[in-house]
């Protein structure tokens, strides 16, 4: 599978979005109706608000939430995190090509942070 890295446009939500930043590969170009693997990575802490800092007070919690995925306008990918989830978490999913279209990426975390990526998936 030929991938691409960085040939996507990212849009912060918020100020603090930075807290959180997504790397994303899918192939650079597919046949119509070929299934293909999307991958994404969200670099993001993920504190669990279980854990305790070195004088004993509670780690505040600080999770993603949702994390989507749209082709052509259309949902085709969503998640629903927990607490439990490690930090960084990692999305691989199936998508079927039908169009050369927009695939958007995007998240939503407890604190009211939200980020976005998006690449353009080519179909020959």
């Amino acid at each position: 599978m030929t991938t691409h890295y960085g040939q996507h446009r990212s849009s912060l939500k918020s100020p603090l979005a930075a807290v959180a930043n997504l790397k994303v590969r899918v192939p650079k170009s597919t046949k119509r109706g070929e299934v293909i693997e999307v991958f994404a990575l969200a670099i993001h802490p993920m504190e669990s608000g279980f854990r305790l800092d070195n004088l004993g007070k509670a780690i505040p919690r600080h999770i993603i939430e949702t994390f989507t995925c749209s082709y052509a306008g259309k949902e085709v990918f969503r998640a629903k995190l927990h607490p439990a989830v490690t930090a960084n978490p990692y999305f691989a999913f199936h998508i079927v090509a039908s169009e050369t279209a927009e695939l958007v990426f995007a998240w939503r975390d407890d604190k009211g942070n939200s980020g976005e990526e998006q690449t353009v998936l080519t179909v020959g």
